[in-house]
This record gives structure tokens, C-alpha cells and sequence, in this order.
């Protein structure tokens, strides 16, 4: 078999584990950099409104091109955003890249702008445009001076040649270039990128500049250079991912894959197989188990929850998830409504991406909500794990989302006062359940309006458990990554990580007063005039003017002082600090209780600004989240809490 059809071969079959969702690569997700502004943002609240949907349109070019710019907003607040997946990486890694940045990025807020270089992609945000800015001040250069070569002067000598070798090919080759040289048993391999919006000059300009820059880093045995226009980095090893990648100036990266190409031809053929029947397992591809490719746990867990849907089952009852079919997006999954052989309508959640990462969220969805038994909870159906995505099956809710309603002007008049009151109290049950009374202790995370659906007579469901974690009773909290959505996020998770109940209840807190005043929270983070979500009604508190923010559409004299009460339960649930907060048990006996037993005059909520502290770590200068809190009644106290 010659040379080309082995390449072939190994191209159709990088083709058959591309479509199952297989990646052979590494994203680089690790932090080469992050910078934040100095200068804060006019309107933290507007800028929050602007910059998510501008993460949302850049995610959608970035995974559709691997690089986007984007523009959301006007005026000092306009959110002006680009990404850049570097040219080696696949589909599935710049997915998983961006997502990264799309986690981390928002430190900066309520800064006007940041950046953040990850060994695999780059983002930025400002207020301005900066699309075509090529160098700026913060401009640098992170070289690991915690091993140097033990020849330094040929060492450098190769690192002057290879990164000028990749600075000269990226101008020849789109932007992007790859390559090594070796000399004396040392090697040193080398990366050049710039963003895909520069022309060859600027691109040119960027680059030598970097290279000048990351050529001081020797004897260094790795060197990055961090530009506002390009990246470019060396290495003793091979770092970048082979699949992608278009030049490499010794001719290494060419014969490797040569080589590769050539054992997969010969044992593809030793086993019979041809290009034909690599055409063949395309079209039979839904038979390829997430078994085969994640191990056997995944089907034994799968065996013992006793779900048994099959993949070609749900994809003919979602219309092969037709669009027109799609209800909205989880925490890490799409929703179709499908319609079963048996004519019941269902909800199927498709994973985004089938990596390990998401695949054990599937099961953590699976294994909690298998075994959680609530009138307030979304009811799990079924799952399948017999094809090349993994599904989730529910019931399906005819009313959708709680989201849908009560942001919406026209159909918020549908939702009175008592089914409100309805809706409240059954997700505080819900909650009370996962807390207290089910076999294990949940702690949802990413309790909101759209994680809350609504069955034909409006009652509360509870769902998205991706994201949700469990606890054991000997223990008092968890430190773990953030995740969830912002503005809904207690203070102490997002600043340590300090994960307890008291998060959910915090994140119900701001769910009631969404749903008695018909306003989004937007991001949470309040800006520093206090013009948050929760800093406005904190005001109308203080001012005894609460009436005010009661959404018009449901609101009626007779039941002010019911609905004013519930204000204040929501305000005890956002309290600054978590002991102050009750546990859900007692918000339930506070919101079926009579209004005149209680003495509800809760402390101030959270209101986060952004202090400058530097990172101690990489020298990366970052800007991390710190929260205050000002005492509601004497407006005396002060209390500031740092990131770790």
C-alpha cells in the first residue's frame, strides 16, 4: 500500500472518530496568562447584559470556524469580544478550549475588558474596538525559569532558529505555523500564531516582535510570548496536537504521521478492512457504543439503573433532533421533545460533547436523579448509552420553563399571585427534599427560573441535574471548581468554592425575586453605584418601598402584604453571610406559615466588586473576584472577603 492511500486510511478513519465525538488531541487548557483592566465598567449591571450574549455569539463562531469576533451592546458598556482557537486543534478540542475561557473570563468582570491566553486558544473583551491591534501594553512574555538547559549557549542558538523558522512560516501559511530543530541531541519545538483577523503585515509585525521577546526567556526549556495580536511559544517537547497541524520546518511532524498513516493501512488490512468498509462503519456508526470508547463502567452503571432506551429509538421519536423540535439548552445539554412508538411525549437531553468530562456528568445525572422520588421533581424516564451521543429521557412538561413566563411580558399575565405562590413554595420543597429528606444529600448548584418547568397545571419541577453534587453527612461543606450560572451563584462559591445547602438557598432567594418583580437578575455582580438586580431591592427594603418592584401584571392591593412577605423570605435567602441564611426546611414552614408570626428583617445581600490582587502565581498579574457586604441597618459595618 503506497504512502498516499495510507494517509487516506488514516484520514478516514481520523473521519469515522471525529463523527463519533472522539478526541485524539489534548485542547491545552491550561492558563498561559490572564490580564484584567484596571478601569471598571460604567454600569457593572449593563455591561453584565451585554457581555453574556456576546460569550453566547462568540461560542457559536468559535465552534463553527475556530475564530470569531463579535460586537454586543453600545456606548462605554458595548461588549466588544474575539477568540481564537490555535490552527492545530480539532472541532471537539476548540469546543472544550473555549469553554474554558468562557469559565475563567469572567473574573475580570466588572472590569471594561480582559484577556486570557490558554495553551490552546485566546480571548479578549473590552469596550472598544481592538480587533486590529497587533502589540499593546501588556504585552509580555512567561518563560519557566524553574529548569534551564545545561547548555545554554547552543540552546539558545536552536531557539533563535526555530522560533524564527515559525515566524516566517506563519506568514507564508495563513497565520499559523508549527516546528522543531534539533542540533546535539537538544530539540526544541515551536508554535506561531496569530489571530485570524490580522492581514500578513500586521501578522508579520506581531510575530517578530514576539519572537524577540520570547527569545530572551533562553536558557529557559519553555517560553511563551503573549501579544494582543499573536501567540507564540517554544518547548523542549512536542506540545501541539499532530492531527491539524500544516507545517513543520524539519520534517519530523510529516513523517510521523507517515509512519502512523502506514501501521494503521497495514493493520486495517491484516484485519480486511478497506476504505470501503470504513465507509460502511460510517453509515452503521449509531451501533458504536459509548461502551467502546469510555470503558465498561459506563454500561454497568447504565445496567444497574435499570434504563434501557435505545439510541435509534430516541432519534426517530426527536425527528433526528430536528430543530424545530429543540425545547432549549441545559447546563451541558440540548432538549428535544420527542414523541415514543407508544405515542407518550417525552423530553431527550443530548450531551454537548461526549468527552470524559461530560460523560461522568451524564452518569452523575443519571445515578442522582434515578434515585430521587418528589412530586417537585423532574421525573427521569429513561437514558441511553448504545449510540454515539449519550441521552437523557424525561418527562416532558407541556408549559416548558418557569423563564418563559415570567420574563415575558404577554404571557406573565397567565401566572396569578396564587400560582406563584404555587410555584415558590414547590421549588422550596423540592429543595427541602434534596436536603433533608432524600437517601443522600444534594446540593443542586444551578437552581434558576429556566432550570424550573412547569407541567399543565403550572406546578414546579425541578431540573438540569447535571451540574448537582452529593454529599455525606459527616461532612460541613465541599471545596470544588465554580460552576453554575452568575448571578445566581452564592458569594462564598464563587470566591472560595465553599460549597454548602446554603448556595441553593441563596440561588432561591434570587429565584423569588425574580418571580415577584419579573426582572432577571442579569449577572448578580453588582456594579459599584449599586445599581445590581439585588442592590435595587435591597434599596426599595431600606426605603419601605418594596410595592415598587411587584411586577404590575399579577399584582393586587389584597394581596400586598402576602406578597411583601415572600420578598422578605427572598431577602433572608440572599443574606452576605451563609449562616444567616435558613436551611430550606425553615423557608417552607415561612412560606405556608402565617405572615404576622414571623420578624423577618434580614441583614444586607452581597454586593461584588472587583479588587485588584495580584496573582503570586506564574507572575500572570490576575484580577480576582472579592465580595462586600455593607450592614443593612447601620450602614456602619464593613466586611471584605478575598479570593484565595
Amino acid at each position: 500500500m503506497g504512502v498516499s492511500e495510507n494517509r487516506g486510511v488514516a484520514f478516514v478513519v481520523f473521519l469515522i472518530l471525529s463523527f463519533l465525538g472522539i478526541s485524539l488531541a489534548d485542547p491545552r487548557t491550561s492558563i498561559a496568562g490572564l490580564y484584567c483592566n484596571t478601569s471598571y465598567a460604567a454600569s457593572g449591571a449593563v455591561l453584565a447584559d451585554y457581555f453574556v450574549p456576546a460569550m453566547d455569539n462568540l461560542s457559536s463562531l468559535v465552534n463553527r470556524n475556530g475564530f470569531g469576533t463579535t460586537v454586543f451592546g453600545e456606548g462605554p458598556n458595548a461588549v466588544f469580544a474575539l477568540a481564537q482557537c490555535y490552527e492545530d486543534l480539532g472541532s471537539i478540542d476548540c469546543k472544550l478550549c473555549f469553554s474554558e475561557i468562557r469559565s475563567i473570563l469572567p473574573k475580570c468582570y466588572p472590569k471594561t475588558g480582559g484577556r486570557i491566553f490558554l495553551d490552546g486558544c485566546f480571548g479578549r473583551y473590552e469596550n472598544f474596538s481592538f480587533f486590529n491591534e497587533v502589540r499593546d501594553s501588556k504585552d509580555s512574555e512567561v518563560c519557566a525559569y524553574s529548569k534551564n538547559s545545561s547548555l545554554p549557549d547552543k540552546f539558545r542558538q536552536i531557539v533563535i532558529e526555530v522560533v524564527g523558522n515559525v515566524s516566517t512560516e506563519a506568514i507564508k501559511s495563513q497565520n499559523f505555523a508549527v516546528g522543531s530543530v534539533s542540533s546535539s541531541n537538544l530539540s526544541v519545538y515551536a508554535l506561531a500564531q496569530c489571530w485570524e483577523n490580522l492581514e500578513s503585515q500586521k501578522c508579520n509585525t506581531c510575530l517578530q516582535a514576539a519572537a524577540s521577546s520570547v527569545i530572551s526567556c533562553s536558557p529557559a526549556i519553555e517560553g511563551r510570548s503573549l501579544n494582543a495580536g499573536c501567540y507564540l511559544r517554544y518547548s523542549t517537547r512536542m506540545f501541539w496536537n499532530s492531527i491539524s497541524t500544516t507545517s513543520d520546518s524539519s520534517g519530523n511532524h510529516m513523517t510521523l504521521w507517515i509512519i502512523i498513516g502506514s501501521t494503521i493501512g497495514v493493520l486495517l488490512l491484516l484485519s480486511g478492512i478497506g476504505i470501503w468498509k470504513a465507509k460502511a462503519y460510517l453509515r452503521k456508526s449509531d451501533s458504536k457504543s459509548l461502551n467502546d470508547v469510555y470503558g465498561s463502567g459506563l454500561s454497568s452503571a447504565i445496567a444497574q439503573s435499570k434504563l434501557n432506551f435505545r439510541y435509534q429509538e430516541l432519534r426517530k421519536a426527536t425527528k433526528n433532533f430536528d430543530l424545530s423540535n429543540k425545547l432549549g439548552q441545559g447546563s451541558y445539554g440540548t432538549v428535544y421533545k420527542g414523541v415514543l412508538p407508544d405515542g407518550r411525549e417525552v423530553a431527550v437531553k443530548k450531551l454537548f460533547l461526549n468527552t470524559r468530562q461530560w460523560i461522568s456528568q451524564f452518569l452523575n445525572e443519571v445515578d442522582l436523579v434515578n434515585c430521587l422520588r418528589h412530586k417537585n421533581l423532574v421525573k427521569l424516564l429513561g437514558c441511553s448509552a448504545d449510540g454515539p451521543e449519550s441521552l437523557l429521557v424525561y418527562e416532558y412538561y407541556f408549559n416548558r420553563s418557569l423563564d418563559e413566563f415570567i420574563f415575558d411580558p404577554n404571557r406573565a399575565k397567565v401566572l396569578d399571585w396564587e400560582k406563584r405562590l404555587d410555584i415558590i413554595q414547590g421549588v422550596a420543597e423540592g429543595l427541602s427534599y434534596l436536603h433533608e429528606e432524600s437517601e443522600i444529600r444534594i446540593i443542586h448548584r444551578d437552581i434558576k427560573a429556566s432550570n424550573v418547568l412547569l407541567d399543565d397545571k403550572f406546578k414546579p419541577k425541578i431540573t438540569d441535574f447535571g451540574l448537582a453534587r452529593s454529599f455525606g453527612e459527616d461532612l460541613t461543606h465541599l471545596s470544588t471548581g465554580i460552576a453554575g450560572t452568575l448571578g445566581y451563584m452564592a458569594p462564598e462559591y464563587v470566591v472560595h468554592g465553599h460549597l454548602t445547602e446554603k448556595a441553593d438557598v441563596y440561588s432561591f432567594g434570587v429565584l423569588i425575586l425574580e418571580i415577584v418583580s419579573g426582572q432577571r437578575c442579569s449577572s448578580g455582580v453588582g456594579s459599584l453605584a449599586g445599581n445590581s438586580f439585588l442592590a435595587r431591592i435591597w434599596s426599595h427594603y431600606k426605603d419601605n418601598t418594596l410595592v415598587q418592584i411587584i411586577d404590575r401584571s399579577f399584582y393586587e392591593d389584597g394581596v400586598k402584604d402576602e406578597i411583601l412577605h415572600v420578598v422578605r423570605v427572598g431577602l433572608l435567602c440572599t443574606q452576605a453571610t451563609p449562616g444567616y441564611r435558613p436551611t430550606m426546611v425553615k423557608i417552607v414552614e415561612l412560606l405556608r406559615s402565617n405572615r404576622d408570626q414571623w420578624d423577618l428583617s434580614p441583614t444586607s445581600p452581597p454586593f461584588l466588586d472587583v479588587s485588584p490582587m495580584d496573582s503570586n502565581e506564574e507572575g500572570e498579574g490576575s484580577h480576582l473576584l472579592s465580595m462586600v457586604s455593607t450592614s443593612s441597618l447601620s450602614g456602619s459595618s464593613h466586611s471584605r472577603i478575598h479570593g484565595r
